[in-house]
């Protein structure tokens, strides 16, 4: 085996005119393996094996099915392997792959991200881009419906100016609710808003405008801009800004802050971001600076009407969580799901059943600090419920004695019958027979 240096070695010496045999006397090794690293058949560093590669034998498999599918997983390959007789394992199997260079480069998905990107004009005023961050691990006493918490962020192409609101849910209620929150926080209406394919507001199977979103839309007067499939790259600005709300704003968010508190926070975190110093057509400048040339459109006097709608299940004591606080229901509706409706700005929400009949209206606790409301007729209702349905009498204890009574011994006493009468009878023969062998050894 020749050293890399050496091989430097030998090709210096064979371009200097040198033959072959005299590289190998001067080098020390045999021309057979001078020749063989000329011609590149071996490797410097690495020695040749004497034992046949037990991977041999399945090259031509793997690179065919490598290249049928370059996506199959290396854990799939090995169960098609085990049945040609590989005994190797997954990591022998994964180093082979990688070592032999058998997995092709994936041409449609190389150009998704390796493709080059124009470079977009955005004029002052034109969009306003939309997306959604996932928040994963939401505070408890929040009261979501589940263990998330979701971001809505708007931004203005142009200036890069963002703001964001929380929401529970993507749906479209609360996709609606957001954006109404995030338009009044940016403070005007540019000429178009952007979304990726979000189902709230593309129907996936027409590709159209969903219809409640469309009349959204035409509330405001703005047209719709959905990025083209397989073609992303369109909304480079509220993703980079979402980028930053998650790793700057979430990551360090307290446990303990309510979810007001939350929404106070991310707005002025936003309103910092305005601040910072970036590169754009006249210089070095700022967000807020650009913010100046962008012609919003003021928004329409009216808000639109949509109602946010969620469900809860009541507790055993006609209770249901919204919002980190807790609103009764009727008691006959304990341990069922109802529906909480609430408008946009409103100071009240309603309870509906499962057939939309409205059972309870309440006013709006501040989200998170654990408040109950309760109604003077639900507190009555669960009351003379709870009275009615108590068993009479007093609950037994836990280590009360209680002996088997009359009944019970009864009852025994059938099972088991009265007990045989035994008679005893006492001989006295056996002591007369005694009393006479006394006397005759007397």
């Amino acid at each position: 085996m020749l050293s890399k240096r050496s091989s430097v070695d030998v090709h210096a010496l064979h371009r200097q005119e040198f033959t072959i045999s005299e590289i190998a006397r001067r080098t020390g090794h045999g021309r057979k393996t001078i020749r063989s690293y000329l011609r590149g058949d071996r490797e410097p560093g690495k020695r040749k094996s004497t034992v046949p590669d037990p991977f041999d034998p399945f090259t031509e498999y793997v690179a065919a099915r490598l290249i049928e599918d370059p996506h199959l997983w290396a854990v799939t390959l090995l169960d098609e392997l085990r049945p040609l007789g590989f005994e190797g394992s997954y990591q022998t199997l994964t180093r082979q792959i990688r070592e032999r260079s058998l997995r092709p480069a994936c041409q449609a998905c190389a150009h998704v991200t390796k493709r080059p990107n124009a470079v977009i004009e955005h004029p002052p005023g034109e969009e306003t881009q939309f997306d959604w961050l996932e928040l994963p691990d939401a505070p408890e006493h929040w009261g979501y419906p589940t263990k998330k918490a979701f971001l809505l962020v708007g931004s203005l192409a142009h200036s890069g100016v963002w703001r964001a609101a929380l929401a529970p849910s993507m749906d479209l209620p609360h996709l609606l609710a957001a954006m109404t929150a995030v338009l009044g926080l940016l403070g005007g209406l540019t000429r178009a808003w952007r979304f990726d394919r979000m189902r709230t507001v593309l129907d996936p199977a027409t590709g159209d405008l969903i219809p409640m979103f469309s009349a959204f839309a035409k509330h405001h007067g703005v047209q719709v801009v959905a990025c083209r499939p397989r073609s992303g790259n369109r909304k480079g600005v509220v993703e980079k800004n979402n980028h930053t709300a998650g790793q700057r704003w979430w990551r360090t968010l307290a446990e303990e802050t309510r979810a007001t508190q939350a929404q106070a926070s991310i707005e002025m975190f936003a309103d910092r971001q305005d601040g910072h110093r970036r590169e754009g057509e006249s210089g070095t400048t700022t967000a807020r600076e650009m913010f100046a040339a962008e012609r919003l459109r003021p928004l329409p006097s009216r808000a639109f009407p949509v109602v946010v709608t969620e469900q809860r299940t009541a507790s055993r004591q006609a209770l249901i969580n919204w919002r980190g606080n807790r609103y009764s229901v009727p008691p006959e509706l304990a341990a069922a799901t109802v529906t909480i409706h609430q408008r946009p700005g409103a100071d009240s929400i309603d309870i509906t059943t499962a057939a939309g009949a409205v059972v309870a209206r309440h006013q709006l606790a501040q989200p998170g600090l654990g408040i109950t409301r309760r109604t003077d007729q639900h507190v009555t209702a669960l009351e003379t419920i709870a009275m009615a349905s108590a068993p009479p009498g007093r609950p037994h204890r836990r280590k009360e004695r209680f002996p088997p009574g009359t009944t019970a011994l009864a009852a025994a006493r059938a099972l088991t019958g009265p007990p045989a009468p035994t008679a005893t009878v006492i001989s006295l023969a056996a002591y007369e027979q005694a009393a006479k062998n006394r006397n005759t050894l007397t």
